[in-house]
């Protein structure tokens, strides 16, 4: 789903509460962004609270992230001259757990994207300044230099290789979510799909592999039966009422709700992974800067210094996105072609 927000990707289980919050942000807001005290109660110099203030969808670290010197070299000399780094997040109005979201005091950006932007920025030496708007001022604000890089989810395409340059952190993955009783798993091969009634989002790009896996299987003379349901709430009830086998859905929209309901009699397990951008290329997520910024290269080598390091696994873990895990950032690396991006 290369070109659609993160609001239309994940589940958006979000309080009323927090809700309420993003959009009293967002119509507070110049220009559609805000600084919703990020940084209120932050971690000691050096080090990052991962998962601070997530309502229960990570596990809460405090992780010991000195700067590396070497690497604040590397930066472009203005961003070294003024000492943050500003992150553009684009979670408003309702945000995108567990990826961005108002954490639980219904003003701080918590997710597993703003935590990786503060921890890129403290390997880096520079303080992060995150800047929470919809998904479209998050481009307007990378285009007019009011945001360094952003955070937020952005699957690398070739189209958006034209105007930005990215640094890849994760992968982007599709999941089968299934009661956690299920002893089926998906196994990569769509022919274990084959009898299974699965539901999916309509008009996304899970629906398009999917109904795709239905067309292959039908000319073996196999059936795939697809079913659609109005929201999350009545797909999940269908899921434990049996009605259907799984779902297939986004990787950490899922990762959050099987985190949501354990321990539930409705607790889920994840049955599988696929990459979004189909069979033939492995979809990846990546920091996003202006082209020519300079900034790429930098960060990759900060996340690449988090990966040696162990931090990055342990700030995967916490938001129970380690099937996502990649073993190094490259910069601009093969993204989603032009006719599919």
């Amino acid at each position: 789903m290369p070109t659609l927000s993160p609001h239309r990707r994940l589940l958006r289980t979000l309080t009323a509460g927090t809700a309420a919050a993003c959009l009293a942000a967002l119509l507070t807001a110049c220009g559609g962004d805000s600084d919703a005290a990020t940084t209120a109660g932050a971690a000691a110099p050096g080090t990052v609270t991962v998962g601070r203030l997530s309502n229960g969808a990570a596990r809460q670290t405090t992780l010991t992230v000195p700067e590396v010197a070497s690497l604040h070299a590397r930066l472009p000399a203005a961003v070294r001259k003024k000492g943050t780094l500003v992150i553009a997040v684009g979670a408003l109005p309702s945000g995108f757990p567990p990826l961005a979201y108002v954490g639980a005091d219904q003003k701080t950006l918590t997710g597993a994207e703003p935590d990786l932007g503060r921890l890129v920025a403290a390997v880096l030496g520079l303080r992060p300044e995150l800047r929470n708007s919809t998904w479209e001022n998050m481009f307007v604000g990378l285009d007019s230099g009011k945001a360094d890089v952003a955070f937020s989810n952005v699957t690398d395409t070739e189209e958006r290789k034209k105007k930005y340059e990215f640094a890849s952190y994760r992968q982007d993955n599709l999941a089968f979510e299934v009661p956690k009783k299920s002893t089926w798993n998906f196994g990569g091969d769509y022919r274990n799909l084959a009898g299974k009634t699965v539901a999916v989002g309509s008009g996304t790009n899970q629906e398009k592999i999917l109904l795709e896996w239905k067309a292959k299987l039908a000319k073996e003379g196999k059936q795939l039966t697809v079913k659609y349901y109005q929201d999350s709430n009545s797909t999940y009830l269908a899921l434990a009422g049996g009605k259907i086998d799984a779902y297939l859905g986004p990787n950490p929209g899922i990762a959050y709700h099987t985190r949501q309901v354990a321990g539930t009699p409705r607790a889920t397990r994840n049955a599988g992974t696929f990459s979004g951008a189909g069979q033939s290329l492995q979809g990846l997520i990546a920091a996003t800067a202006k082209k020519g910024s300079g900034l790429a290269g930098p960060i990759a080598a900060a996340i690449d210094h988090l990966i040696d390091t162990g931090q990055y696994a342990k700030w995967l873990a916490a938001w129970n996105l380690s099937n996502e895990a990649v073993t190094k950032s490259r910069v601009n690396p093969p993204g989603l072609p032009l006719d599919n991006s």
